[in-house]
């Protein structure tokens, strides 16, 4: 695991395990909350031992951006703690998370410890609030590449825990294109200072005008390739000329996996559009 203070206080983890993932911390005077968790147990107790045991303050809240594994399948590796997440977070977790872990414990013994833990406090919409020592956290709905999706905005610092809202190459497979673009849209009324992506980097000050421009750039032309192949006779070849690196990124991103996401997202979009035209394949 990769750690690293991004402000006083405010801590980003990394795995090194898978993807990527990113995690977070925001230590207060008393107790202390992580946003999200890593996808292996001892990835996420890493966390837990760097926060009690070398800070000496206790975990109070866990904060999950996400239904996704990667994101959730350590919040039972935080005992006691309260659990909080988008409304549509825990119906998915309960409904998708408890049979993908005993799949995933059949296979692999790293996780035979593991246990799902649903979130106790939920929100669909707005926004909650949450005061964590010196710093002020607004936790708040931001849909699109899932419509479970929350970020957490730390208000003192200007940093964006903005979990798989934003990534190095957005993903909205779960989601809505045009909602997706909403939501990175209105982070740039927020006078960022950091992102905290939920798979890659933390996005820097002088980086962040960029990359928001760069994610909004990318889904546009996706859209117009799909609009384009929906003209065509033979709209999948049409789709499949259209690399990632034609639509404005780079294939080495998140250690090549944004190919394969990149390929989903425009077949995805397709079938999206082509049902909206009567005519579903």
């Amino acid at each position: 695991m990769i750690r690293e203070r991004i402000a006083d206080n405010v801590y980003w983890f990394q795995s090194e395990v898978y993807a990527q993932v990113a995690a977070g911390a925001v230590i207060g005077t008393d107790w202390a909350v992580v946003i999200d968790t890593l996808p292996v147990p001892e990835e996420t107790l890493e966390i837990r031992e760097f926060i009690e045991d070398t800070l000496k303050v206790p975990v109070r809240f866990v904060i999950n951006t996400i239904y996704h594994a990667d994101h959730t399948w350590g919040n039972c590796y935080f005992p006691g703690v309260g659990i909080i997440a988008h409304t549509l977070g825990r119906k998915f977790v309960k409904e998708k998370n408890i049979q993908a872990l005993e799949n995933a414990q059949k296979q692999d013994s790293t996780f035979q410890k593991t246990k799902i833990v649903l979130p106790q406090m939920t929100l669909g919409s707005g926004s909650i609030n949450l005061k964590v020592g010196k710093k002020s956290l607004k936790i708040f709905t931001t849909p699109g590449s899932s419509p479970d999706g929350i970020s957490v905005f730390v208000r003192e610092d200007r940093i964006l825990f903005a979990g798989d809202a934003f990534l190095p190459l957005p993903v909205f497979l779960e989601g809505d294109i045009d909602q997706l673009m909403q939501t990175i849209e209105s982070f740039k009324d927020l006078g960022l200072e950091n992102i905290v992506q939920g798979h890659g980097e933390v996005i820097l000050r002088g980086e962040i005008d960029g990359a928001i421009e760069s994610n909004l750039q990318y889904l546009r032309e996706l859209k117009k390739v799909v609009a384009n192949a929906l003209k065509k006779k033979d709209p999948q070849q049409k789709l499949e000329e259209a690399t990632v690196e034609s639509c404005g990124k780079s294939r080495v991103l998140l250690g090549g996996l944004v190919e394969e996401l990149h390929r989903r997202n425009l077949a995805y979009l397709y079938q999206t559009e082509l049902a909206k035209l009567g005519n579903p394949q």
